[in-house]
């Protein structure tokens, strides 16, 4: 599995040749380098539906005919907005993909998206397990610190964990290294963070009381990739 950070919460994935994108926020998005229109993708996850995560998920789907796969009242959204490819799931739910295996759990957070018609809900906020190849990916989604990350890292065995650690909107540095220490993985890359003044944090940080508690952290730079 190779995935790629695009900037904010955004990741380009790789497992074999199935390609997916998580949270394309590309438009709008002052860090971001990859524009929507260059995006080459089989299927786009959305952990809920905030403008900055739900992004430019739409036009993506239109331009790689790709599959979204979300909670159910994103993919309503989606469907309404002319996307003809979806698949709807929900929290606690798992289903095999050509690529692998998604499930999507709890996270603890907002999911509506603003538009000029007014706040749309759009369900519940979630965090996702990807696996394929035999490698287990976990992005939290938009959340702060929950219990139940331990029981999330004890049920799966992860291989990377990308964790929020914005503070403000999500976990901040400290919340993020207790999850890291929950969820175990071999692997924890930091997101959400940097993209805008309120979001500042100094990722350095965030690897070093890693470090310190014996767990493998690695900063990844917007078109940075990692493989496992």
């Amino acid at each position: 599995m190779n995935i790629t950070f695009q900037g904010h919460s955004c990741f380009t994935v790789e497992i074999g040749s199935n390609r997916l994108i998580i949270d394309p926020f590309l438009n709008g998005n002052p860090v971001a380098e990859l524009k929507p229109e260059d995006v080459e993708c089989d299927y786009i996850i959305i952990t809920h539906g905030h403008g900055d995560h739900i992004g430019d998920s739409i036009a993506i789907a239109k331009n790689n005919d790709a599959m979204i796969v979300s909670n159910y009242e994103i993919i309503t959204y989606a469907q309404q907005n002319g996307v003809k490819n979806a698949h709807p799931m929900h929290i606690g739910g798992a289903h095999e993909f050509p690529f692998g295996r998604v499930k999507f759990t709890i996270a603890h957070h907002g999911s509506t998206l603003t538009t000029d018609k007014g706040m749309i809900p759009l369900g519940n906020p979630m965090g996702v397990l990807i696996t394929g190849n035999g490698k287990t990916l976990y992005h939290s989604g938009d959340t702060g610190l929950f219990l139940d990350m331990q029981l999330i890292g004890e049920m799966n065995r992860i291989d990377t964990a990308l964790l929020p650690i914005g503070d403000n909107f999500t976990m901040g540095v400290d919340d993020a290294v207790k999850a890291a220490e929950f969820l175990k993985a071999k692997v924890t890359i930091p997101m959400h963070y940097n993209t805008f003044d309120l979001l500042n944090q100094n990722a350095n940080d965030f690897i070093g009381k890693l470090a310190k508690k014996g767990l493998e952290a690695h900063i990844l730079n917007v078109g940075d990739s990692y493989e496992f």
